[in-house]
C-alpha cells in the first residue's frame, strides 16, 4: 500500500494486514490482528482491534468500535475472532465484538451488511447476508440472524434468540423469542403479527408460494396442538420451499421458545 492511502495521524500497528486499495483516514487506530481485504475504507476516527477480519469493498464511518472484547464478565481474555463479510456498511458509533470461549469464539457478519449509526453486535453473534440494522438497535450475545432480515430503529433482541431469515422487526421492538422466517414482528413487546409481504413481493416471490405461507400462518396460529405440532403437520402438506423453511425453522433445535402469532 502506498503511503498515500493511509492517513499520517493514523495508527497501523505492526502485523495488521492492509491489502491493496484500502483507505484508511485520519486518527484512526489498527490493531496488530487486524485484516482488511481489498478495497476496504475507514473514515477518520475508526478503531478496529482483536482478531479482526473485515471483508472487501467495506465501508467503516466515523466512531465505529470494531472488534473490541466482549461486554461479558465470564470473558478472561482468551483469544476470539470477529469477522465481517464483504461490502459491509457499518456506520458511525457502531460496536461489534468478538466472541467468547463459551459462545464459541466466534462473532461472525454475512456479506452486503448495513448497520446504521449507533447500532450493537455483541458477542457471538451470527448474521447472515443482506441484513439490515436500523439506528440504535442491538442484538444481544449469542443470536443468529439469517439472511434478508430488517431489524427495526431502537429494538433490542434477547440473547440467544434466532430471527429466521426475510423477517422483518419493526421499530422500538424487544424481542425475547423466536421469531419464524418471514415473520412481521412489531409493538413494544414483540408481537408476531403477520407475515413480511412487502419483503417478499420485493425479492419477486411467486404468488402461489405467497398464498402458501399465508395459509401456513393461519395454521400456525389457528390449528390444533403445540406450536411444533402445527408446523410439523403443516410440513406434510405443502410443496412450498419458503413454507419447508419454516419449519425446518421451528422443528430445529432452540434455546428459547418462539413468538407465536398474537402473543409476545
Amino acid at each position: 500500500m502506498s503511503a498515500g492511502d493511509i492517513h499520517s495521524s493514523a495508527i497501523v500497528e505492526p502485523g495488521a494486514q492492509i491489502a491493496d486499495g484500502c483507505i484508511i483516514g485520519p486518527f484512526c487506530h489498527i490493531g496488530p490482528d487486524v485484516t482488511l481485504d481489498e478495497g476496504c475504507v475507514l473514515k477518520s476516527h475508526v478503531v478496529i482491534t482483536g482478531e479482526t477480519t473485515v471483508g472487501a469493498g467495506s465501508t467503516i464511518y466515523s466512531f465505529a468500535c470494531i472488534g473490541e472484547v466482549p461486554q461479558d464478565l465470564k470473558f478472561q481474555g482468551e483469544k476470539t475472532r470477529l469477522e465481517i463479510g464483504a461490502r459491509a456498511r457499518i456506520r458511525e458509533h457502531v460496536t461489534i465484538n468478538t466472541g467468547t470461549a463459551g459462545g464459541g469464539g466466534l462473532t461472525q457478519v454475512g456479506d452486503d451488511f448495513l448497520a446504521m449509526a449507533g447500532c450493537h453486535v455483541a458477542h457471538d453473534v451470527r448474521i447472515g447476508d443482506r441484513v439490515i440494522i436500523v439506528n440504535n438497535a442491538a442484538l444481544a450475545g449469542h443470536c443468529v440472524v439469517e439472511d434478508d432480515v430488517i431489524i427495526g430503529g431502537l429494538s433490542g433482541v434477547h440473547q440467544f434468540v434466532r430471527i429466521g431469515r426475510g423477517a422483518i422487526i419493526g421499530a422500538v421492538t424487544m424481542v425475547t423469542n423466536d421469531v419464524i422466517p418471514y415473520g412481521l414482528v412489531q409493538a413494544p413487546r414483540g408481537v408476531l403479527d403477520g407475515l413480511n409481504l412487502v419483503g417478499l413481493k420485493r425479492r419477486g416471490v411467486g404468488r402461489a408460494d405467497i398464498t402458501a405461507l399465508r395459509a401456513a400462518f393461519q395454521m400456525l396460529a389457528q390449528g390444533e396442538g403445540t406450536f411444533q405440532e402445527r408446523a410439523r403437520r403443516m410440513g406434510g402438506e405443502t410443496d412450498s420451499e419458503y413454507v419447508a423453511q419454516i419449519v425446518e425453522f421451528v422443528t430445529g433445535g432452540s434455546d428459547r421458545s418462539f413468538l407465536t402469532p398474537g402473543q409476545g
